[in-house]
């Protein structure tokens, strides 16, 4: 599917048939007309909540912004060259199979997953030799024997406990929205209290530390808290568990790049009956006074507290007409903090700017987007540059400095995917982390952005070529465009141009992050990183299910179930 053509602009092309009755059998009001939701946002949860919603019968419709669907997880094309610029990593695979069940087909049906290995390389400043990690578990704990005596056991037990610990994510904490204390109080979660009180309290950092005394064994275990927006000082060590699905499963890649994924489920949505409006810009959420009578259920949001009822959103389209789009539920998936200060009256905010003045964004990021001429086997799919003092690194970060020298992340997806560089050319993606500060700039193509971008990306060049071993890396490069917090701040509304969304520190995790509802505004919901469960691929997708059960009266800790989905499917 191209995603710029999906129902494109102002118009409203004929809806595809739903199919099959509604999934619970309990969604058409006496006048046989379905319950109506306007989903905000284009992104993966965007994407997903439609998708869900209409296969349960809602007629959905999906406003976003930009002329594609996508958000974080775009794509860029040019000379032959394509890019994701979001999201790279194909991690807890059984969600991603869960979800596309839900839908009536499977992982295995719309992606061709190929497995890496190494899952991942790392290069550690001062060490000329890399670290291969792989999609084997034993053989992880041969190369950490290797380094340091003792840690092949080690990392077995961490293992364990990762694996333990991600199983009970899975089945307590990830699926809920903490409307029943259920979850909490089940014997599983009893049983393991004083455990999961110790991982909550003490940060990833000491508790690596205290197994492992290699500053590498150290950086691989502590790295997954950046995937969490965060760094592994203010990341609770539950976060080990993060460690159970690069160091024992392996890490997979959808050939065609994640914008395929993109597409998957935009499909999907479409195919159920969803109806996708880009070049749509969300302006206002609109509302309705209470004024006494039946409200509609603590389900759909809102408290003791509430004022208001969501009636639709106000819209506008490509050619500058505004106009209102009327329906029972609102979605909210944009950023939170613009949809929470920008679409709301003060008095309706749930999340206001005070509120998001205590909060840690997780960080910035300035991305290198490089066409590269010639074969460059020095680096994995994968590839992950750490710097010697990683304090000073992290810590400049939380000061509001650029790190210099910085850590840095390369993919080369032309390792895997020929269909992303022309014959005889490879593609990188470098990410380096900067703080959460839109006033770094945009970035440009050819070396055209704001100078502190474009300064960073040159530093990044310069020390991707030192590490790996390719000296006339710069003399190669073909195709280059970088992209700054600005964007990120401007093109996707993200909060102080952070890449990923609210940090994952101990106040901003499971049920002290964000709610999916409004508490001021009965039938305003929220899904997307900067709420429940949090960041990532697999997190977005999980708060489009949440969504769903809440929609449902649905108030477990367990995921939807599949069966009623897959005998549904449409052909």
């Amino acid at each position: 599917m191209n995603r710029r053509t999906t129902n494109p602009g102002t118009g409203s092309p004929p809806r595809a048939a739903a199919s099959g009755p509604p999934a619970d059998g309990s969604l058409r009001a006496p006048d046989g007309s379905r319950p109506s939701a306007v989903i905000i946002g284009g992104g993966i949860s965007g994407l997903a909540t439609a998708a869900l919603l209409a296969r349960d019968g809602h007629e959905v419709d999906l406003i976003e912004a930009r002329e594609e669907v996508g958000g974080r997880a775009g794509s860029w094309e040019r000379d032959g060259f394509r890019f994701d610029t979001g999201p790279s990593w194909y991690l807890m695979p059984e969600v991603f199979d869960h979800f596309l069940r839900l839908l009536g087909t499977s992982a295995a049906e719309e992606l061709d997953l190929r497995p890496l290995d190494p899952a991942y390389r790392v290069l550690c400043e001062g060490y000329e030799e890399p670290l291969d990690l792989s999609a084997s578990a034993a053989r992880n704990a041969d190369l950490f024997e290797r380094i340091e005596p003792g840690a092949g056991l080690g990392l077995a037990r961490y293992l364990d406990s990762a694996a333990s610990t991600y199983d009970m994510a899975l089945e307590r904490f990830l699926y809920t929205s903490f409307t029943s204390p259920r979850s909490l109080l089940h014997p599983a979660v009893l049983a393991r209290g004083p455990q999961l009180l110790r991982l909550l309290a003490e940060p990833l950092d000491r508790f690596v530390a205290r197994r492992f005394r290699d500053p590498r064994l150290r950086q691989v275990l502590g790295y997954p808290a950046v995937f969490l927006g965060s760094s592994p000082d203010r990341t609770p060590s539950m976060y080990h568990l993060m460690s159970a699905l690069d160091l024992t499963g392996g890490v997979q890649y959808p050939q065609g790049g994640f914008t395929e994924l993109v597409d998957v489920i935009a499909r999907l949505a479409v195919r159920h009956g969803a109806r996708l409006h880009t070049g749509t810009r969300a302006t206002r959420v609109l509302t309705e006074d209470h004024r006494g009578g039946r409200q509609r259920g603590a389900h759909l949001g809102g408290g003791p507290g509430r004022r208001a009822a969501a009636r639709g959103v106000e819209i506008r389209t490509a050619d500058g007409e505004v106009r209102e789009l009327r329906a029972d539920v609102v979605v909210a998936t944009a950023d939170l903090h613009h949809v929470e200060t920008e679409l709301l009256p003060r008095r309706l905010q749930t999340y206001p700017a005070s509120w998001w003045s205590r909060r840690t964004p997780g960080p910035g990021a300035v991305l290198v987007l490089l066409g590269v001429r010639g074969a460059l086997p020095e680096l994995a799919h994968h590839t992950l540059l750490f710097t010697r003092d990683w304090d000073e690194n992290f810590g400049a970060l939380r000061e509001g400095r650029v790190p210099s020298p910085a850590s840095s992340y390369v993919c080369r997806p032309s390792a895997t995917d020929p269909s992303v560089a022309p014959p005889g050319h490879e593609n990188l993606f470098v990410l380096v982390p900067v703080p959460a500060d839109a006033s770094l700039g945009r970035g440009g193509v050819d070396g055209s952005g704001d100078p502190a971008i474009e300064e960073i990306a040159e530093e990044a060049i310069a020390r991707l070529a030192a590490e790996a071993g390719i000296p006339d890396l710069t003399e190669r490069i073909v195709v280059r465009r970088t992209i700054g917090p600005g964007e990120f701040a401007e093109d996707l509304g993200a909060w102080s141009g952070s890449m990923l969304g609210p940090a994952h520190t101990l106040r901003q995790s499971a049920f002290f992050r964000a709610r999916n509802a409004s508490r001021r505004v009965e039938g305003l919901l929220y899904a997307g990183s900067s709420t429940l469960p949090g960041i990532g691929l697999p997190m977005c997708l999980i708060s489009a299910e949440l969504v769903a059960k809440r929609m449902r009266g649905d108030r477990s800790s367990s995921p939807l179930p599949e069966s009623e989905h897959v005998a549904g499917a449409p052909a």
